[in-house]
């Protein structure tokens, strides 16, 4: 299990960006991105336990038995969906302050991008950052605090 999450899991965060940057032009974007990135850190979590994300991947000690990893790792998946709302909500009203209706979209073609030639800069990025946070970060509290149950 262990060696397919070393394999999958890089393969399905680098898939989840792409759909996650794609997703004002085509199918995809802030929720098939944030549900593909929770589908990675859940294989993370059965193939290497609850704690390997605290004490693995961000060095911090965990002291076993005495729920502190959960408090702290669910009260940062809770702060991952407020700004995600956030986000969500400011990029509803900042229609508003220019003077267009609520969750208005406009883009920019930027020329002369090394690689690309060419990329289109949409607004709705914004929102569907403010969509994948929410994703991401509900589904990882569900997920952590039934797993710790």
């Amino acid at each position: 299990m262990r060696t397919t999450a070393r394999v999958t899991v890089p393969i399905i965060l680098v898939l989840a960006i792409s759909l996650f940057l794609q997703g004002h032009n085509f199918p995809g974007g802030g929720f098939i991105g944030g549900v593909l990135t929770t589908a990675a850190f859940a294989l993370i979590y059965v193939a290497y336990d609850l704690d390997y994300l605290e004490s693995g991947v961000l060095g911090r000690e965990v002291e076993p038995g005495t729920g502190i990893f959960e408090h702290r790792t669910v009260a940062a998946y809770r702060r991952t969906f407020i700004l995600g709302l956030v986000i969500v909500f400011g990029s509803g009203i900042a229609g508003l302050i220019v003077g267009d209706p609520f969750l208005s979209q406009t883009y920019v073609h930027l020329e002369g991008v090394p690689i690309y030639h060419e990329i289109e800069l949409a607004s709705a990025l914004v929102f569907d950052l403010g969509v994948f946070l929410v994703v991401v970060g509900g589904l990882l509290t569900i997920v952590s605090v039934v797993s710790a149950e």
